[in-house]
């Protein structure tokens, strides 16, 4: 499998997934301001839609969104998503798709350097009411499915962790925070953290 990546983009929440599950790949970055490889492929003709990631199967077939990456990488080993049919799936789908459209579709908008700062607030002040609803979960579970970390947690470490480039306070909001250390603790997080070189 190739996973076709950016540093610190979405696509690190199935590079973990890789890792957590010790699947074999090969990690090609793609440069999102020109949309080339390092060996000058033109990315669109890879995957038209132009973003990250892109997983390209065994057979050839492309795959992308996050959420159907994630599960397509869950059903390939078993650990870090629950079985078909099963309502602990359906929970993991659950939080998979809130953290698509509440977190990662929250925070996009502020990378915009061009947007004003009163649309900025509008989109900031809607994210902390997400914290706060994540928050008050985490109070009693360790992960987002109680003692099991599965990919719904890759996905939101990776989308939460974007704070650190916009400057985004969690401190407000204790179990977040604790959850982002336990997360960050992880091998398999601060090996795929040095791989995308985010970190000495």
């Amino acid at each position: 499998m190739k996973l076709y990546y950016s540093p610190s983009a979405c696509s690190m929440a199935p590079h973990i997934v890789l890792r957590e599950l010790g699947l074999p790949f090969e990690a090609v970055q793609v440069d999102l301001k020109t949309h080339r490889l390092a060996d000058g492929t033109d990315y669109y003709q890879i995957n038209p839609k132009g973003y990250v990631p892109a997983l390209q199967l065994e057979d050839g077939l492309l795959l992308t969104e996050d959420a159907a990456i994630l599960q397509y990488l869950g059903d390939r080993k078993p650990g870090l998503l629950a079985a078909p049919g099963s309502m602990e799936r359906y929970r993991t789908i659950e939080w998979l798709t809130f953290i698509s459209s509440e977190l990662h579709k929250g925070f996009s908008p502020l990378f915009n350097g061009d947007m004003p700062e009163a649309a900025k607030k509008i989109f900031l002040d809607k994210l902390k009411n997400r914290f706060a609803l994540l928050d008050k979960h985490l109070a009693s579970h360790e992960f987002l499915m109680g003692k099991q970390f599965t990919v719904a947690d890759a996905y939101a470490f990776t989308i939460l962790n974007w704070k650190n480039f916009l400057n985004v306070d969690l401190s407000p909001w204790k179990n977040v925070e604790a959850y982002m250390n336990r997360m960050t603790a992880r091998p398999k997080i601060r090996e795929t953290i040095h791989a995308e070189k985010l970190a000495a």
